[in-house]
């Protein structure tokens, strides 16, 4: 069977990557978490003072770039790909709440989003892969042969987030997700490097109430639909 490039944007804390590593999984592709590379990139710039309290230096991130070195390795124990940056596993690192706070605006930069497209093409040039962000449909992949934008509502967003990191023992506050969540939005949205947007040719998947079950149904069969198999 011809192996395509599944693009899936959306929002943050929409379910998208969830949902990506379940799919590439049960299909045998490559998943490839281009969240999770902008999230390296500020985990670097707040542990090597780029970060002055809220103010980022971006000039001294651009000197920089060139010691960021992200990669994905296939965790053992979960069988999904965890992140490293620089060769050191910070997949839990980079999902914490000051990360998530200060990845917007490091991700508006084009110098960084440069650097991330480049790496992100040259990783799918092979096909075969699922990837999901901000912009995989519309700037990354403009070519895919599948496009999934998936929304929900702010709201359900937040209690998605808030049960996530509390299962994982953080204290944190519903209410300071919620406000992330909405300023991300705006952000990703209105930024002027390839904002957040529906790509013209993506199927939409509002998931506000649906089961995984029923994501992973609705998935399997847009799936099936544009590679024209019954697997």
């Amino acid at each position: 069977m011809k192996k395509i490039t599944i693009a899936i944007d959306g929002f943050s804390s929409s379910g998208k990557s969830t949902m990506a590593k379940d799919l590439a999984k049960e299909i045998g592709y490559i998943y490839i978490d281009s969240g999770a590379m902008y999230r390296a990139v500020t985990l670097y710039s707040i542990e090597h003072g780029i970060f002055d309290g809220e103010q980022m230096n971006a000039e001294e991130l651009k000197k920089q770039m060139n010691n960021i070195h992200i990669s994905f390795q296939v965790n053992a124990q979960t069988q999904r790909p965890d992140t490293y940056l620089n060769g050191v596993n910070v997949e839990g690192r980079i999902r914490s709440m000051e990360v998530s706070a200060k990845v917007s605006p490091i991700a508006t930069l084009d110098f960084v989003r440069e650097a991330m497209v480049a790496q992100q093409q040259e990783m799918g040039k092979a096909k075969g892969i699922v990837m999901d962000g901000r912009d995989i449909g519309t700037t990354v992949f403009p070519d895919a042969e599948l496009k999934i934008f998936v929304t929900a509502s702010p709201e359900t967003r937040a209690q998605r987030r808030f049960d996530e990191l509390t299962a994982k023992g953080q204290q944190v506050s519903y209410e300071e997700i919620l406000a992330n969540v909405k300023e991300r939005d705006h952000i990703d949205q209105s930024r002027d490097v390839s904002p957040l947007r529906k790509a013209d040719d993506a199927i939409e998947l509002d998931n506000s109430h649906m089961s995984i079950a029923e994501q992973k149904e609705w998935l399997m069969q847009a799936f099936r639909r544009a590679t024209n198999t019954s697997l």
